[in-house]
């Protein structure tokens, strides 16, 4: 094999294809000496790959522009990438994924597997460059015997029709700098504005134009299908090739869509409803092998907005995105889904097939149950709780019947289970993504009827992932070089051009995504403070801290905390002791440690840039952020969930600010008992690296003996 993995790898049926590398630490370089393969589960039928939320960009994409074309490059390719500032501040890499994609899909069909699910997101856009670029990898690799099946995510497409105003401002150029690319029919092209290169390249595509172009990946059936259908498919004489064709027509495909839910059929008598169009659903149910059963839900919902014209309505503009919608609103906009998957969960249990579906969106709540206590104490809106699924919307889903549930959309590694009052079971899968730290992909084999076996194989090693780094030098001393605000603004470190391997580089990305966006983004002034300034050892000895000492003190005793009253409404100061105080709490803070059998002073090194890196990296990445932390890091983090008084006193306020007036521990133990009680459960959640799917039983359970967590 040509990378090693991150994660512990557990080889579908047809492992013995392939050669496992050794088992590495995410921030090591260095693969190790093979490892034996664990025995392979009995398959009942063929393992499926699902690779979630690519988010393809064609780095050596034609831009078809003469006025930009690229980068030239040593390899006599031209580079058309977006900035490394680019990349570190956004939830998805750009570039590196490019070489990701490729690196699972080789790893795969080392393994023998011959049906890979992509579960939405799998381009940058659905720009026609990254459309037509991810289309000529499925064709190199169907060619190879793999078969590909894709549902839409919320970026393919981004709206329900093609978008001619679109484009990306970050592209990099030769000197290092920023390049505006847009569509022909942007306000910038249409002014001829100098500035800006024009190509309808980076359109971004609707439906039409995308299964137009990616019909031969699932959307559209083939000769060797045992069976094709779609929500509308009615076979009158048995399933045949010949009518499935003219089922699959994007006419046979469509619905209404109202402001106020789904029309047509739906309609509910007494309800006024407005602004209706007519959308393609690009669900299918496929079965490319006898007896297994994949299908493909299209959850994707383009809600008609104010600017929705009934004269036009084509226009992508009267639509609103469908990255907060999600299953919440498959429950009102399209209520054929729900009928239509009760149907098929029926007749797979009737017929034995073996069925796994997939979309873009998660069933259930994927935060390990911790979203409540995220949304009472994190900025609102923070960690992108608008998508989590209502209670009422995992209910109406495990009453389809539907058993196992393969989603993406927010790029995390982890899996949840409900089973309603009927003994209902609906397992819902995250896969991660592989633009993200703790990129990976899953492998779903059923051993039995009854029993569904899911591994994580997470990508360190992937070749040719620094093919692109010189270029980015040359933005990183331009930048440098730069006395412009704006580029000085955009400075980033240069330590993640030195990381080793796929793995280390994506831990790296996430430190400074972390720095440079989330603590702003999602972190309360004073909470970002402490979080920004505190070694581990510091957050130990203010869990134990007992002082009367007020955050306006502070300012009279410098030198002690690395906390101010900066983020606090203002009061009136009385005296101070904290020097005493402070170490009295550091004194039982060192007893804590030593019982916990662990060194005092190695806390002081745990520095915050790793705290608040390793609290974002497990909220996506779930086990195995932990078991790239390492034990003795776990061991640490373990010690301070702990280590909080059992009832912290209550944080005074001024209207909605905490008072100057509190004193200095109040706020910290308060407010970091739960950020710690959250990273625990974070960390102790359903297992999400080996696990099986016991349906009988209606539980999740773990293969991984050396599987880690915060319990």
């Amino acid at each position: 094999m040509t990378h090693s993995l991150r994660h512990t790898l557990i080889p579908s049926a047809f492992a013995t294809l392939a050669v496992l590398a050794a088992v590495t630490a995410c921030g090591g370089g260095d693969s190790g000496s093979p490892a034996p393969a664990p025995a392979p589960p009995a398959a009942f039928s063929p393992s499926v790959a699902l690779m979630t939320d690519v988010h393809f960009e064609d780095v050596y994409g034609d831009f078809k522009s003469s006025s930009f074309s690229g980068i030239p490059t040593t390899s006599g390719k031209n580079a058309t990438i977006r900035t490394m500032y680019a990349q570190l501040t956004s939830t998805r890499l750009f570039n590196e994924n490019y070489f990701a994609f490729r690196a699972a899909l080789d790893d795969a069909f080392a393994k023998g597997i011959k049906y890979v699910a992509l579960p939405g997101d799998y381009t940058d856009d659905a720009q026609p460059v990254n459309v037509d670029g991810i289309a000529a990898i499925l064709q190199e690799y169907r060619a190879k015997g793999m078969r590909f099946f894709i549902a839409p995510g919320n970026h393919d497409p981004n709206e329900p029709f093609d978008d001619d105003e679109a484009g990306k401002n970050d592209f990099l150029t030769k000197d290092g700098k920023e390049q505006k690319v847009f569509a022909t029919g942007n306000a910038a092209c249409k002014a001829a504005d100098p500035t800006v290169v024009c190509t309808d390249q980076l359109k971004e595509l609707g439906y039409e134009n995308i299964i137009a172009r990616l019909g031969d990946f699932g959307f559209m059936p083939t000769s060797t299908d045992v069976l094709w259908e779609t929500p509308f498919s009615q076979y009158a004489n048995g399933y045949n090739y010949t009518d499935a064709k003219t089922q699959s027509a994007l006419a046979n495909r469509q619905f209404e869509i109202c402001a106020e839910g789904e029309g047509g059929a739906y309609k509910v008598a007494g309800t006024t409803y407005t602004r209706c169009g007519n959308l393609v659903d690009a669900s299918y149910l496929v079965e490319p092998t006898k007896g297994l059963w994949l299908l493909s839900i299209d959850a994707n919902v383009y809600i008609p907005n104010a600017r929705f014209d009934p004269a036009n309505p084509k226009s992508f503009k009267g639509y609103d995105g469908a990255g907060n919608a999600g299953w919440n609103k498959v429950l009102t906009h399209k209520k054929h889904l729900l009928e239509w998957i009760t149907k098929v969960s029926a007749r797979a249990k009737a017929e034995g097939k073996q069925l796994i579906a997939f979309s873009h969106y998660p069933t259930m709540d994927f935060y390990a149950n911790q979203t409540d206590a995220m949304k009472a104490v994190f900025k609102s809106g923070a960690f992108q709780t608008a998508r989590v699924p209502e209670s009422a919307t995992t209910q109406a889903l495990a009453a389809t019947g539907l058993q196992l549930h393969v989603g993406g959309h927010m790029h995390f590694n982890g899996s949840n289970e409900y089973t309603d009052a009927n003994g209902r079971y609906l397992a819902n899968v995250q896969s991660p993504s592989l633009a993200v730290y703790g990129a990976a992909y899953k492998i779903v084999t059923y051993k039995s009827a009854d029993v569904a076996d899911v591994q994580t194989v997470a990508l360190n090693d992937v070749p040719r992932f620094k093919e692109l780094f010189p270029q980015y030098q040359v933005e990183y001393d331009y930048l440098q070089a730069s006395t412009a605000a704006a580029d000085i603004a955009k400075r980033w470190n240069h330590g993640v051009l030195d990381t080793k391997s796929y793995g280390e580089f994506t831990r790296y990305y996430f430190g400074e995504l972390s720095r440079l966006r989330f603590m702003d983004e999602y972190w309360p002034c004073e909470m970002k403070e402490a979080a920004t300034g505190l070694t581990l050892q510091q957050m130990l000895v203010l869990s134990q801290l007992d002082t009367a000492v007020t955050l306006a003190q502070l300012k009279d005793a410098p030198g002690i905390v690395p906390l101010s009253a900066a983020c606090a409404a203002a009061g009136t100061p009385p005296a101070t002791q904290l020097a005493a105080d402070w170490a009295a709490a550091a004194a039982k803070a060192r007893a804590l440690a030593t019982a916990a059998g662990l060194d005092f002073d190695a806390l002081a090194k745990v520095t915050p840039y790793e705290f608040y890196g390793d609290f974002h990296r497990t909220v996506y990445a779930g086990e195995l952020a932990l078991r790239d932390m390492g034990e003795l890091r776990v061991r640490q983090y373990k010690l301070l969930m702990s280590a909080f008084p059992a009832a912290p006193a209550a944080i005074v306020k001024v209207a909605d600010k905490p008072s100057d007036q509190n004193a200095v521990q109040v706020l910290f133990q308060n407010q970091f008992k739960q950020v710690f009680a959250i990273f625990k459960g974070l960390g102790s959640g359903k297992p999400s690296g080996h696990f099986t799917i016991d349906f009988r039983n209606r539980k999740l359970v773990n293969a991984d003996a050396a599987a880690v967590t915060f319990n």
